[in-house]
């Protein structure tokens, strides 16, 4: 198997909301290639556009799903930084080497780096997962999982007629009907 160079500071973005194994493999693979991970989380003024918005967990929560899952996982040399506009910080702080997007955001990161150039700054080297997909077909997508179609793992919840309180069936979760919050015995490695 071919091991990946190790970049001193890599960047990773996005809102991470109902974190499900898309995110993490994208997380992962930013600390299987960086030394050290910048995470932009998207600020709650930056998701009023997004499919369902009024259920996205709020940037508090987000950011503390994924201090867990660094946790868990024994992911330490991170920074996580409040973003709000879709570049970042990414187009100005002149260290980082490198940037981790899944298929579907690659194009954001030819933003990134167009930003960068402007800015007389080397454009990242760009490291780029596949999309991983629910056994229902599409990717698996915090918008599936706010609809209340998927669970976090890809499995599909109901017909849809369903709301996802009532049906939110979790890999280790009890979350007393709640699709959000802190779930007694939540599994945040997977």
């Amino acid at each position: 198997m071919e091991t990946m160079r190790k970049f001193r500071k890599v960047v990773v973005g996005g809102t991470f909301d109902r974190l499900h194994l898309g995110h993490k493999a994208l997380l992962r693979k930013a600390f299987e290639v960086g030394k050290v991970v910048y995470v932009g989380l998207t600020s709650d003024e930056m998701i009023r556009d997004k499919p369902y918005a009024e259920k996205i967990l709020p940037y508090e929560l987000r950011l503390r799903d994924l201090l867990k899952f660094f946790d868990v996982n024994g992911y330490t040399n991170y920074r996580v930084i409040k973003i709000h506009n879709a570049i970042g910080f990414a187009g100005e702080m002149k260290s980082l080497e490198a940037i981790v997007v899944s298929e579907e955001t690659y194009k954001g990161a030819l933003i990134v780096n167009r930003a960068r150039e402007e800015r007389g700054l080397r454009p990242l080297e760009i490291v780029v997962i596949p999309i991983i997909r629910s056994s229902l077909g599409p990717k698996i997508s915090s918008s599936l999982i706010r609809a209340g179609l998927i669970d976090p793992f890809g499995r599909p919840l109901s017909s849809g007629n369903e709301t996802p309180r009532k049906t939110f069936k979790g890999k280790g979760l009890n979350t007393n009907g709640d699709t959000h919050g802190e779930a007694e015995g939540a599994d945040y490695s997977d």
